[in-house]
């Protein structure tokens, strides 16, 4: 039985020899033989993205975040003139009860003490309400959302005691600590806060 020129692509070839000269090696369902690239059509891996964080993220400080911070050196100052008051007081309270005309006035002697007192503590809790704001201010650059947080909470807390009991002094700390809430809660504020920080070495 002759199956033909061996040499002829159109004839019959045997069964278990090599494919014929001039017709490629198919592969079953269109799939490239191993060790192969795909041809042209077949797509291209999808670029890698950056990650999560750096889309959108702002890379310089926003004006109205720049300004809040303005704004928490401004109260840091004002609380540096409140120390100075309250020492001053207390130190005009003591000056008082020493008076020797006064000596034996115990109920003003009790008053004295107590206003004394109240007001050296009020003295240092204004001087950490103001170092407080000084920190948040240096934090702005580089600190995350907990940052962010903490300068809302101070703001509320500064606009209420403002508000109660100090309405007449503390007017002014209740704007600024206003206007830092809603600059530093706005959208652009936001995403300075979350955006993602550089490592550092």
């Amino acid at each position: 039985m002759s199956f033909g020129d061996p040499n002829n692509p159109y004839g019959q070839q045997q069964q278990g020899g090599q494919p014929g000269y001039g017709y490629p090696q198919q592969s079953p369902q269109g799939v490239p033989p191993q060790g192969q690239q795909p041809g042209y059509g077949y797509p291209a891996a999808p670029p890698v993205q950056a990650g999560y964080g750096y889309q959108g993220a702002p890379s310089e400080m926003p004006g109205n975040v720049k300004a809040a911070r303005v704004m928490l050196y401004v109260i840091a100052g004002l609380q540096l003139i409140g120390v100075i008051l309250f020492a001053l007081s207390a130190v005009a309270v003591n000056a008082a009860k020493n008076d020797a005309a006064l000596q034996d006035d115990v109920q003003f002697q009790q008053l004295a003490d107590f206003s004394g007192g109240a007001l050296w503590g009020l003295t240092v809790v204004v001087l950490l309400w103001g170092v407080f704001a000084v920190f948040l201010a240096a934090k702005f650059g580089k600190g995350g959302n907990g940052i962010r947080i903490a300068t809302i909470v101070f703001g509320s807390i500064t606009a209420l005691l403002g508000i109660y009991p100090f309405i007449v002094v503390g007017l002014v700390h209740t704007v600024l600590a206003v206007l830092i809430i809603v600059f530093v809660a706005k959208s652009d504020g936001g995403a300075w806060f979350n955006r993602q920080q550089q490592p550092q070495y």
